[in-house]
């Protein structure tokens, strides 16, 4: 890890704001103004990006990372399409690591069987402290967390 990044932001105008996503988030529709404005928001991520990526060089790209990094990835992208041509293709590679995906090749082999595949149940399997479930901040960090053990436990043989 080189940097960190974190940011509460407003939806954007006209966004549909669900109660369920407010009370997973923990925040109230008062809390959601003092948040940074969608526009503020997307230049600072965009700055964050342009400091370790070289967005025209399609040689120096990310690798998206994540639980269900698909999920981000596509939260990212209606962000970056309201204001950039280019989207977040110019910042990551697509080659998506995600151990959502692992997991579930784990299950078919019968080497493990959860109840489900949420974030904090699998924490909760592998021993790691998840405190602030959907807390993006924290569930980076329990992820981060989750493939150095999954790391550890992978041998590739005959490669």
């Amino acid at each position: 890890m080189v940097d960190t990044f974190e940011i509460r932001m407003q939806p954007h105008q006209g966004a549909q704001i669900s109660s369920e996503a407010l009370d997973v988030n923990r925040v109230n529709v008062d809390d959601l103004v003092k948040f940074t404005s969608h526009e503020k928001a997307y230049q600072q991520i965009n700055e964050f990006f342009s400091q370790h990526v070289s967005q025209f060089d399609r040689n120096d790209k990310f690798y998206p990372a994540g639980f269900n990094v698909q999920f981000d990835l596509e939260f990212l992208g209606r962000i970056f399409k309201r204001f950039d041509q280019y989207g977040i293709g110019s910042f990551f590679n697509w080659k998506v690591i995600a151990p959502l995906y692992l997991l579930y090749l784990m299950d078919s082999m019968c080497k493990l069987s959860l109840p489900n595949y949420k974030l904090g149940t699998v924490c909760d399997h592998f021993g790691i402290s998840l405190t602030n479930c959907h807390d993006a901040l924290a569930d980076v960090k329990a992820t981060r967390e989750l493939m150095e053990r999954l790391k550890a436990g992978i041998s590739i043989s005959g490669l």
